[in-house]
Order: structure tokens, then sequence, then C-alpha cells
């Protein structure tokens, strides 16, 4: 390898390290590689709604949503013709539901500008709803062994430990370096099995932490394993500070029925259903009085706040939050509104909820048994 005078000090490879670099790669991957349902009929297709459920996902978990989607919409068609909340139902659980909306709009497109038929032209391809660099790269790459690079959080740290990359490759310095390594390691031919393999190798030997450095194909060529520096590379990013978050969440009963609401645009899971729910964080010893207001304002319900039903932590990017669940009594009813729906304990499996929400409907369906 041959040092290449940059900003950030690296180690640039050569054509030498690029021919073992594939060969090696490319032998491991033919032992390792999973056995993925994404890759059993790796059309443009299935490669676009994988990558789409990848994103920030575990692999572990894309392969339970994964299956029920196809099979619910087995093409760009079905996709496209499905009523939004039929997507959001098979999507619930994957959470970033922005996702599953930015996929429905972009079969949508398909339909309409292409025919029914996932384009091959990067340019097109990245106009779809959802898809950035990364994401039309690994789709052309994938299914059409276009030689197009790609770069996601496996990549990034492999490729980072393998030039020694010791600045922080989020940054636009760091993305221009990676981004160009990533290109340049594609032979003419191939490039579907090596980006595929570059991810596998980063998400089962190349960890953040702990790497499997000594069950590594590319340990003779690494110098990040050379100078036992991988704990430092890639550079960690700072920990974002953690918000604590108090927050009601109300189920009004009226006649064996619940009250639902549609989360509206601009709202955290908008388009889902979702209890009526608000943060109490600083409402201190009027809370129950907040609420009850907040629940009127909100929806038009008049009602008392009843006994308590559960409490239920979780996170939501940077914050953790408590969520007090309460039972109310419907006392009016408002005149019938879009975003609003009173529903069986039943009928709440058809409606795409969030998760707590969907703890919380698995609740009263147990009371209502």
């Amino acid at each position: 390898m041959r040092n290449e005078p940059t900003p950030a000090a690296y180690e640039w490879p050569d054509a030498a390290w690029l021919r073992r670099f594939r060969r090696k790669l490319l032998a491991w991957y033919a032992c390792n590689a999973r056995d993925l349902a994404w890759r059993h009929a790796p059309d443009a297709y299935h490669v676009w709604v994988s990558e789409i459920m990848l994103q920030q996902t575990q692999v572990a978990t894309v392969e339970r949503y994964f299956p029920r989607f196809i099979a619910a919409f087995p093409t760009p068609a079905h996709l496209a013709s499905a009523p939004e909340h039929e997507v959001l139902r098979l999507w619930e659980g994957l959470g970033y539901y922005r996702r599953a909306r930015q996929l429905h709009r972009a079969a949508q497109e398909i339909m309409r500008d292409h025919d029914g038929k996932f384009p091959t032209n990067r340019d097109a391809v990245g106009r779809l709803p959802g898809i950035g660099r990364y994401t039309a790269g690994a789709i052309l790459s994938i299914a059409y062994d276009a030689r197009e690079p790609i770069l996601e959080a496996n990549t990034i740290r492999l490729l980072s430990r393998l030039i020694a990359y010791r600045d922080d490759p989020r940054k636009k310095a760091g993305q221009d370096v990676l981004w160009r390594l990533a290109e340049s390691v594609l032979p003419r031919r191939g490039s579907s099995k090596l980006n595929q393999a570059l991810m596998e190798l980063g998400s089962l030997v190349c960890t953040p932490r702990n790497p499997a450095c000594l069950r590594c194909p590319l340990v003779e060529l690494c110098p990040t394993f050379r100078q036992s520096i991988a704990h430092l590379i890639p550079r960690p990013q700072p920990r974002p500070k953690v918000e604590l978050v108090r927050e009601a969440l109300v189920v009004v009963r009226h006649r064996e029925k619940v009250l639902l609401r549609q989360r509206q645009p601009g709202e955290r899971w908008a388009g889902l259903w979702d209890f009526p729910r608000f943060d109490i964080s600083s409402c201190a010893d009027r809370e129950p009085v907040e609420i009850v207001a907040r629940l009127a304002a909100a929806t038009g319900v008049s009602a008392r706040l009843a006994e308590p039903l559960t409490t239920l932590k979780h996170g939501v990017t940077r914050f953790r939050i408590t969520l007090e669940c309460h039972w109310a009594d419907c006392v009016k009813k408002p005149p019938r509104r879009p975003e609003l729906r009173w529903l069986r304990p039943v009928e709440l499996a058809d409606y795409p909820l969030n998760t707590t929400g969907r703890k919380v409907a698995r609740f009263i369906s147990r009371e209502s048994d």
C-alpha cells in the first residue's frame, strides 16, 4: 500500500491490494453468505423493499417482516393499489413509518411513470421517494449488477478500518474518501456479489465492538488490525443527550367501544392510528385536569378520567418516555370526524398502531375477553 497525502491521514490501496481484497472477500462470501429471503429472487422490487426495511433496522427483524410484506404485495402494482393503512399495518413494529409511506408513494410513481417496472437508470431511481444515493446504488448493483458503489453503516465501518481512516467518516471529507474507495474496490463485472459481501462482512465480522479480526478474510490487508486501533476507527460519534419525558395516553370508552385517532401530517407516527396521548412533563399538580382539557381540544370528546390502565417505558430518538395510560369514560361524543373512530376491542387488530399503541390494544383486548 502507498500513502496518499490528504487532510486526514489514511492508507490508500494500490492495484495489488485491490486484487487480493476482491479474491479473499468473494471466497469468504461464497462460504458465509446468509440465506436471506430477499436473496432468493433478487429482482429490483425485492431488493428495493428489503433495502428500505433494512434502514436503521436489524437483519433479524427484517427477516420476520419481509416474507409477509411480499406475500401481501408481490409486485409494485399490488403495493401501489393498496390503501395506505394496509401498508402501514404490515409495517407495524418496524418503526420509522415514513419509510413505508414513501415506499407506497414510490410504487405509485413506478406504475404511473415507468409502466410498472422498476427503473434501471440511476437518475430515475434517485428521484423516487425515499431513495437516496446509497439505496439507489444498492438496488442497481444487487439487482442489475451495475457498477454502483454503496455506503451504509456496515461498509462505512469496514472501509474506514481497511484504510485506517482516523477522521470522522460522517463528515463531507470522510464521505468523499469512502465513496471513492467504495467505487475503487468494485470489479468491472460482479459488483452485485462484491457489494453484498462487503455488507455481510461488516455485519458479521467487522462489528462496531469487539470485531472478530482473527476470523476476517482481510486481516492481512488491514492496517487498523496491524496498528491495534479498531476501537478508534471509525471515530465514535458523541452520544446525544437523553431527555426524559412523561406522556399520558387515554383510552376513552363508550358503550363497549374505545376511541382511536389518526395521527396527522407533521405529528409523530403520521398516518397511523393511536389512542389520544399528550406530553404531561410540565403538568405538575393539575395533571388530571390538563389531560381532560387536552383530550377535549384534540378530539372534541368530553370525558372523565378513570382508573389507571398501565405504565409503559419506551424510547423515541433521544427521548426516554414514561407513558402513563388511563381509562376515561366518555361524557359527550363529538360530531363525526374523519380522524376519529369508535371501535370494539376486537376491531383494533385491523388498524395500524405504533408499538406502544399495540401494547395498550392487547391490554384492552385481554380485559374485554
